[in-house]
């Protein structure tokens, strides 16, 4: 961080402090709050990402394979994934999500669009216009 300004420097602070009350007040949003935030995630990295062996997606979501193992078991139970042979090694299984995880899903991501589009009502058009650009560099700086 040695390269930004002072001024940088704290509106970094004030992004970091912002996006995580926004993301505690997100979560608070969840259609299905027997999922823990973990399982959540697992299920949006394989919305994202397609299907993945329990490997890849303990990477993905940094965790250790036998959690993951765990966690992937939890959510088979719930009918929210699926495991199949993998098609290269029989030693592997790969994991994809399930018709009802994506029902799940797409209701949650229309519950959490819909509040946010309500706070976002409250907001200037001058605001707005601001979130719009904002919104790509948020992108950004989650995948970097």
């Amino acid at each position: 961080m040695s390269e930004l300004s002072e001024d940088d420097r704290a509106a970094v602070s004030d992004v970091r402090s912002a996006v995580m009350r926004l993301s505690r007040r997100l979560r608070n949003q969840r259609v299905d709050e027997s999922l823990s935030p973990t399982e959540m995630s697992v299920l949006g990295t394989l919305a994202r990402c397609g299907s993945a062996t329990p490997g890849e997606l303990a990477r993905k979501e940094h965790v250790q394979p036998p959690s993951m193992t765990r966690i992937v078991a939890m959510l088979e139970g719930k009918g929210l994934v699926r495991r199949e042979p993998h098609p290269d090694d029989r030693r592997q299984v790969v994991v994809s999500r399930t018709s009802q995880a994506e029902a799940m899903l797409a209701e949650s991501r229309d519950r959490r669009n819909a509040w946010l589009a309500e706070l976002a009502e409250g907001l200037t058009d001058e605001e707005r216009a601001i979130l719009r650009q904002a919104a790509p560099v948020l992108e950004k700086l989650a995948h970097l």
